[in-house]
């Protein structure tokens, strides 16, 4: 129990890579003073892991910031390896042999103190007794089986234990059960984020989302009179979701679809604007999976506006390349932001597993969108601009007008492409301006 440790940097990004050679954009955009403050320190740990795996050799000052982060838990074996290691000792200090025993003492305690309400809670002809009315079910235990509300109570205590040692399953397995019977809504509430926590650093995925929905419907009923204690939470909800938000493929149109609704899109535009990079790499590559449906042309649309909007309060490539490309139109500056943001995603915990994919992505939307305002393309000019050979050019564009079954003819002699845009008729015109105008008018 005492020499557990955190999940690594690994562990939470699917076996991504984590020992990429940091870059001066990298650290120029890193994102980890801020996210740190939105996070458990327990959701820490992995950041500074996927640090010290960017710096190659631990840096000592990554190694401080392990202790400094972990000291205050119970994981007393790995603390203690921690100041070894920093103080260059083989000795382990009096204080720690101290600890570790006290915390085995406790240990030893919660076991036994809540040993009778764990038995009930796993005992099958007890539970099918229980109702979704927390009173009565306390009511029932208390008259058939002697459970009393203190014991309810030591589960939560027990389950905050075990996640300070490091025992993230047993945790979320305690906190689950005090959640069933405590009528205490706000130890409740506290007890959904501990297991939401306990959860992600276990990588249950499945389990993760439920808790996320859970949480989530807690902050929109629990806290409607409060305003200030919604939108931090929903700040601290956005940023504890990026952890399945990329290692979980389900999940990712699950959390874009909640991240662009409006009390969420306008938590990101108050309190946490860098988000936005997350959102924009989200988008950018769900393309390959949803690019013909209307609801990734409206993210889309949603993110270029938002975007737009908060580029006085937050950029970085990523979002410098949504702008250069949808707002200014600069293909040139498009390309300079792409290269950019391989660098910056390369340098980021949540994203360096979706780097190339991000690429790949972005290269077909400045493809798209060049070819849909040029009649005449110069395979060796748009190859320039996306930064690919002459030759791997060619197929790109050859592959790109298979797969959006775009009208275009590709001359090989003249190293040009022909698109056809036909014009819609002035019939057709105004059909397009009715609709529109049928549609704001229903709106209005």
């Amino acid at each position: 129990m005492t020499d557990n440790k955190p999940p690594t940097a690994e562990a939470l990004t699917n076996g991504g890579e984590t020992h990429a050679v940091p870059t001066s954009t990298a650290q120029q955009y890193d994102l980890l003073p801020k996210l740190i403050p939105n996070l458990d320190r327990h959701l820490i740990f992995p950041l500074l892991e996927f640090l010290s795996g960017l710096e190659g050799d631990e840096s000592a000052e990554v190694t401080k910031a392990k202790y400094e982060l972990l000291k205050q838990t119970n994981m007393t074996d790995y603390v203690a390896s921690l100041w070894q290691e920093i103080n260059d000792s083989d000795e382990m200090p009096e204080e720690f042999v101290k600890k570790r025993e006290e915390v085995l003492q406790r240990l030893s305690l919660f076991t036994e103190e809540t040993s009778q309400i764990d038995e009930l809670l796993n005992d099958e002809s007890v539970v099918s007794n229980l109702r979704s009315d927390k009173v009565a079910n306390l009511k029932f235990l208390e008259q058939q089986h002697g459970a009393t509300i203190q014991m309810v109570d030591m589960l939560y205590d027990y389950g905050r234990f075990q996640y300070s040692c490091g025992s993230y399953a047993n945790s979320a397995h305690l906190l689950d059960q005090f959640r069933i019977l405590s009528t205490d809504n706000d130890k409740a509430s506290s007890a959904s984020w501990g297991k939401l926590a306990a959860d992600i650093l276990t990588t249950n995925w499945e389990v993760v989302m439920e808790e996320v929905n859970k949480v989530k419907e807690s902050i929109d009923t629990k806290l409607f009179n409060n305003p200030l204690a919604q939108l931090d939470h929903r700040t601290w909800l956005i940023h504890w979701t990026l952890f399945p938000f990329f290692n979980y493929e389900p999940a990712r149109d699950t959390i874009t679809e909640m991240l662009f609704s409006p009390s969420f899109i306008n938590t990101i535009q108050t309190n946490c604007p860098w988000i936005l990079r997350y959102l924009a790499a989200a988008v950018i590559t769900s393309r390959s999976r949803t690019r013909n449906t209307g609801a990734y042309q409206k993210q889309l649309k949603d993110l270029v506006r938002v975007v737009r909007q908060e580029g006085y309060e937050y950029n970085d490539p990523v979002t410098e390349f949504v702008k250069a490309l949808y707002v200014d139109f600069d293909f040139e500056a498009a390309q300079k932001k792409l290269e950019e943001a391989e660098e910056v995603l390369k340098g980021d915990f949540f994203l360096s597993a979706s780097a190339d994919a991000f690429v790949e992505a972005a290269r077909h939307l400045i493809s798209e969108s060049y070819c849909k305002i040029h009649q005449r393309i110069d395979i060796r000019d748009l190859s320039a601009r996306l930064g690919l050979s002459h030759d791997e050019g060619e197929k790109w564009i050859v592959n790109l007008i298979r797969d959006t079954r775009m009208d275009g003819k590709l001359d090989y002699q003249q190293g040009t492409v022909l698109m056809n845009h036909p014009a819609n008729s002035v019939y057709q015109q105004v059909i397009e301006r009715t609709k529109g105008s049928f549609f704001r008018t229903s709106v209005l």
